[in-house]
């Protein structure tokens, strides 16, 4: 089939999980011919500040929501017709972009918005989370939930030293057997069989971990519940 839709990602935080997610939406669309998937325009804007000490310290913030806004903007303008920011961290700025590129309501698909109806729809009662210390603390995810009705864990302050160099090994693309060896022991460390991948580069270790060794979880990767949404609305 032909698309009409144009899927704008704004990436680079990291840019080997945008890596990722690029290689996951194309085999979203399976295809005979390449012109039988949909566009896809990706910003890969990695010289963009900290979205953590945004949140965390309001460092470089306005910089930080200029940047965002702009390459948005600038998506737009080339055809995007629904966009994702691939960070689960950024989805914090959303009303500041919205005020500076009012164009962009309804056509940004929140990955956050998404995941939490996935988690709704399977019936989960409480989760777990893995994520940035400023996106736990922003409470996306706790605000996304609520609705439901659906309690969160978030991970304990021993816990956090554990995330950041687990994504910092992502982002530097040293992804080594003992990082991985790593990430399983943080997962595992959650008593509950529900957990959220939030950090974009959570889903690059965990496509890394052999099969079988999660079998007991249910893991739920944001990335991929925007996926499933593309999948149904691009036309």
């Amino acid at each position: 089939m032909m698309y009409h839709d144009v899927i704008g990602v704004l990436g680079g935080m990291g840019s080997f999980a945008t890596l990722h997610f690029f290689e996951a939406l194309l085999k979203a669309f399976p295809a005979e011919k390449e012109w039988d998937r949909p566009r896809i325009l990706i910003d890969n804007r990695c010289t963009m500040p900290s979205r953590v000490l945004a949140i965390l310290e309001g460092k470089k913030y306005d910089q930080l929501v200029e940047e965002l806004s702009d390459s948005v903007r600038s998506m737009l303008r080339a055809g995007a017709t629904k966009v994702v920011l691939a960070c689960n961290t950024s989805h914090c700025f959303l009303e500041d972009i919205y005020r500076n590129v009012p164009e962009a309501q309804g056509k940004i698909i929140s990955i956050i918005d998404a995941c939490c109806r996935e988690i709704a729809e399977a019936g989960e009662t409480e989760i777990s989370l893995i994520a940035s210390e400023g996106t736990i603390q922003s409470g996306v995810f706790k605000n996304g939930l609520a609705p439901y009705g659906i309690a969160l864990r978030t991970p304990e302050n021993e816990q956090y030293l554990m995330q950041r160099e687990l994504i910092e090994a992502v982002k530097q693309d040293h992804i080594t057997p003992e990082v991985v060896e790593r990430f399983v022991e943080l997962v595992t460390s959650f008593s509950g069989e529900a957990l959220i991948l939030g950090c974009t580069e959570f889903p690059v270790l965990y496509s890394k971990v052999p099969a079988g060794v999660f079998d007991h979880f249910r893991i739920y990767d944001p990335l991929m519940s925007v996926i499933h949404v593309l999948k149904k609305e691009c036309h």
